[in-house]
């Protein structure tokens, strides 16, 4: 299937979804499932300070897993503590100000619980901060960053998440908000959904699109999941 930009007017466009069917859901849960964005960048620019960085250069870096932007940002003699230290103020801040995104619960209601997986860039610590804040029931798959050798945009978070649930990735969907985590969906074969405002639509890449999840409806068919508008 041919996969173009992001559409130049409404940001929800799910034409392309239409008519297929999956057996796995694959979500990222940062600007997809809850906003933990406020704490995020108050770690992070306490991390930038301490460390002799300029917060403008995270902008660029979004959806990449902490240990590739640390790597990209502190010299080798540094970077271990430098780890250490982001590792240390995201978990500080994960349990307050976490909001659950709309149509989250929905959503993970509708699906199969055998058919659905979390796929991030958050360590396994970090994960269990940010979901216990957000009350969410974790599914029965996860896959973090401390589960691969190569994050997002590697496709290997969703290989391996295709696995646990034993499907077929080409019978998956990926539903992302950031450029790192649709280029790894589809490098893994998957169909892609972006969904949020943490990046402008234009920089999207993917088969739909949705503001939030409140816009999209999931639906159990004996053919698979369903997608539509709500």
């Amino acid at each position: 299937m041919q996969r173009t930009s992001a559409p130049s007017g409404a940001f929800l466009d799910l034409d392309a979804l239409a008519g297929r069917t999956f057996d796995g859901v694959l979500f990222d849960m940062d600007g997809t499932l809850i906003d933990s964005m406020r704490g995020s960048l108050a770690a992070w620019r306490t991390w930038a300070d301490e460390f002799g960085v300029d917060p403008a250069a995270l902008g660029a870096l979004g959806g990449l897993p902490a240990r590739r932007i640390v790597a990209e940002l502190v010299p080798d003699a540094r970077r271990a503590g430098a780890l250490d230290r982001i590792h240390e103020l995201e978990i500080d801040v994960a349990g307050h100000g976490i909001e659950v995104l709309p149509g989250v619960v929905a959503a993970l209601t509708a699906l199969p619980a055998n058919r659905v997986a979390i796929v991030t860039s958050c360590t396994r610590p970090l994960l269990a901060a940010r979901l216990a804040g957000s009350g969410l029931r974790a599914p029965r798959e996860i896959v973090c960053v401390d589960d691969i050798a190569n994050g997002k945009p590697s496709p290997d978070p969703f290989l391996l998440a295709a696995h646990r649930l034993g499907v077929d990735p080409h019978r998956c969907l990926v539903v992302e908000d950031a450029p790192a985590g649709l280029a790894a969906g589809r490098a893994a074969g998957c169909a892609t959904l972006a969904v949020g405002d943490t990046h402008h639509h234009s920089e999207l890449e993917a088969d739909g699109y949705a503001p939030d999840l409140g816009h999209v409806r999931f639906g159990a068919t004996p053919a698979g999941i369903a997608v539509s508008p709500a």
